[in-house]
């Protein structure tokens, strides 16, 4: 007899959801065992979690940076309240999730505060450019003079009344140096005549972004003065103390010492870099000491720490107030006075008040008798500078002075270097030998964190700089800042001159050493497409590394390797359109860059260099051999993969017949010009003309053997930003 099957009964709803949470891949991949491998991983990690909060808020100001839309800014600020929110509802209160909730409930709250700020900032202080070039007599009131006696030029900031539409504005002119009197200073109204230009986006892709600096300066526009200038009322004794008063100590330094030497003095003493000629700026970037020109950590931390030791020394021989005062906290105030003191007088520009601030921190903590330095502390003087700049996340200043110190503390922190640095019984000669190994050690890590910013902003890096550290480090600390400073003290009763010799012969020193790295075969590397999301895998991966402990550290090699392997598949591109399209840059070719036009601009030829990675003077296109030329056009053809590219480019403004211009263009694969083609003009790829470039701003091609030209422009990175957004109406 055949056996009886049980009846089949149906399953209901609450019966199907619990068989399919039985199932084995149900199980492995629930959210639920995802929150318990990182509750467990976040439980056990023992890092502090500080640091990664201030990371999360740069990321919060730099989505609003990349995202194009305000529909996506929106979006982003709602998804960090909803990534908060959503922890909270699902696991408040729930002993085994605590690390899991605060970790996702801090960081959407943060990463919103972040993008909610940045777009804040930018309401509050952006300036919408103007619409066109203005040649018109101005009336305004100087708000800053910058000296750049290197250039020739005073720069002026003024407040005047647009030309355009009576509104009031900012704007920045230049003023050639034998027409700025000293009574151009700040709180004079003055008259004059005056050529001004919207503030300019990017030349090419990649290229410094003017119209955003601008944008967050408040300038709606910057040009240059012709003519005399008339001032209408003279600056108030009473304005501006601060700025007479580096004006007078920046002139006073330059006076005891001339040349290169006087220059930088001037700059360490007063942060007035206008002195310093554009050879010795050049090579101190090319030989990785640029950074000893700009007043940040090393400066501040010099200065702070001198004064520090000095006065608990001073202090220490009154034994009446030994006994009564702990030494170390009124040592602390003196030098945190000197710190303040010496961030006003030179400027307090962004890397300076993050390393002021910094000190102070590291002051409070010795008063409290603390660790002094922590990667906690230097996540404090970050937030502390974006809550008040945030638009400085994304300038160079900014980026290699945190990626400087995250790495030098995140290295000194480790096991390893602490054993290494271990305090042991030994000789002078073998303590000598450690630290400077040590110090070589650190140069060469600071040039590691360095290079990705460096190759993002600049497009070129010094191979050498560790080993150029290795010296001028120490020589400006110890001895060419120490000799400047007593000069100064010693000027007060006129003896300062033997110390000014000494503080000259070092700086000299240093400018040798400068100049004697970037003149060495290999000592620059040009790097042009190093792109965003490039850098921003170096960044992830280099932050990993330095706030993480333990081997879960290592885990941030792997997007540093992606980013490296980003770059090397990336190529350079073949073809750069200027945004006007009147300069064009052909690579691949030679050695050397094809230019269609030869310019006497210093910045066209530098943004094609650059960009096309690419060291020497320029062939105009007319002399290549491989180019055909006329009045009013260039026809070229490239090989790219085994296929060719017959490219043609217009030199001339002259009107030219339609029908054989379009018969010319039927020819080509791409058209470039500064002017308006009719729609008759038909290339088979791309047609870069005026309307085109006005809408994309300057493009980058890769030519690809496939017969598709890969294209970046400079539209892409702008969006909706206020300081894109008028070039698109």
């Amino acid at each position: 007899m055949a056996s009886r099957q049980p009846p089949l009964v149906p399953l209901g709803d609450d019966d199907l959801d619990a068989a399919l949470q039985q199932t084995p891949w149900r199980s492995r991949v629930s959210l639920s065992s995802i929150a318990d491998t990182a509750e467990q991983f976040l439980g056990q990690a023992g890092f502090d979690r500080g640091p990664w909060l201030a990371v999360v808020l740069a990321a919060g100001i730099a989505a609003w940076f990349i995202l194009p839309s305000a529909a996506q800014w929106v979006g982003a600020i709602a998804g960090g309240l909803i990534l908060a929110l959503g922890a909270l509802a699902r696991w408040k209160g729930r002993e085994d999730r605590v690390h899991l909730t605060t970790a996702l409930a801090a960081c959407g709250i943060v990463f919103a505060l972040g993008t909610s700020l940045i777009w804040a900032r930018s309401e509050l202080v952006g300036s919408e450019a103007f619409e066109r070039p203005v040649f018109a007599e101005i009336e305004g009131r100087i708000l800053d003079r910058i000296e750049q006696p290197a250039q020739d030029r005073v720069r002026l900031v003024l407040a005047i009344r647009s030309p355009e539409d009576g509104e009031a504005a900012k704007v920045r002119v230049n003023v050639p140096l034998e027409t700025a009197s000293p009574d151009l200073t700040e709180g004079a109204i003055i008259r004059a005549q005056a050529r001004l230009m919207p503030p300019a986006a990017p030349m090419l892709p990649g290229g410094y972004n003017f119209a955003r600096a601008a944008w967050f300066q408040g300038l709606a526009a910057a040009g240059s003065v012709t003519g005399e200038i008339t001032i209408i009322e003279p600056a108030p004794a009473s304005e501006a103390l601060i700025p007479s008063l580096q004006r007078r100590l920046s002139a006073h330094v330059r006076t005891q010492l001339d040349g290169s030497a006087g220059s930088i003095a001037a700059a360490f003493a007063s942060g007035d870099r206008g002195g310093i000629s554009v050879a010795d700026e050049d090579a101190m970037r090319d030989s990785g000491l640029t950074h000893l020109l700009s007043i940040s950590g090393l400066h501040v931390s010099a200065l702070i720490g001198a004064a520090y030791l000095l006065a608990i020394k001073l202090l220490a021989l009154w034994p009446w107030l030994v006994l009564r005062v702990r030494l170390p906290v009124l040592a602390a105030g003196v030098a945190a006075l000197a710190g303040i003191g010496y961030t006003l007088l030179t400027g307090a520009e962004v890397p300076t008040v993050r390393s002021c601030i910094a000190a102070l921190l590291v002051l409070i903590a010795l008063a409290l008798g603390r660790e002094p330095l922590s990667l906690r502390m230097i996540a404090v003087a970050g937030v502390a500078v974006l809550l008040v700049w945030p638009e400085s996340l994304v300038g160079p200043s900014f980026q290699m002075s945190f990626s400087a110190v995250i790495a030098i503390v995140a290295l000194h922190s480790s096991a390893p270097v602490r054993a290494f640095l271990k305090t042991r019984e030994e000789s002078w000669l073998a303590r000598l030998g450690r630290n400077t190994a040590m110090l070589l050690v650190t140069g060469l890590v600071i040039e590691i964190a360095l290079m990705p910013t460096v190759l993002f902003h600049f497009h070129r890096a010094g191979v050498y700089g560790a080993l150029a550290n290795v010296i001028a480090i120490p020589l400006v600390t110890f001895i060419s800042m120490p000799l400047i400073a007593i000069a100064l003290l010693f000027d007060v009763v006129g003896l300062g001159a033997p110390f000014w010799w000494l503080a000259g012969q070092s700086l000299n020193l240093l400018v040798g050493i400068a100049h004697f790295t970037a003149d060495q075969p290999g000592a620059v590397k040009l790097i042009p497409q190093m792109t965003l999301p490039t850098v921003l895998l170096f960044a992830a991966g280099g932050l990993w590394l330095a706030l993480w402990r333990g081997r879960a550290r290592l885990f941030g090699f792997i997007p540093a390797a992606l980013a490296s392997l980003w770059l090397y598949l990336t190529p350079i591109p073949d073809v750069l359109i200027s945004s006007d399209g009147r300069h064009v840059g052909i690579t691949g070719e030679d050695d050397r860059l094809l230019v269609l036009r030869d310019t006497r601009s210093e910045f066209t030829r530098d943004n094609l260099l650059e960009l096309a990675g690419v060291e020497g003077d320029p062939v105009p296109m007319e002399q290549w051999h491989g180019a055909e030329c006329s009045r009013d056009f260039c026809a070229l053809t490239l090989e790219r993969e085994g296929r060719e590219w017959h490219l043609l480019m217009s030199r001339s403004e002259d009107i030219v017949e339609e029908r054989a211009l379009a018969a010319a263009c039927e020819r080509s694969d791409i058209v470039i010009t500064d002017r308006w083609l009719p729609r008759s003009c038909q290339p088979r790829v791309l047609k870069a003309d005026r309307r085109m470039l006005e809408q994309s701003g300057g493009i980058a091609l890769v030519l690809s053997g496939t017969g598709e030209a890969h294209m970046r422009t400079v539209a892409q990175s702008e969006g909706e930003h206020g300081w894109w957004r008028g070039r698109q109406d």
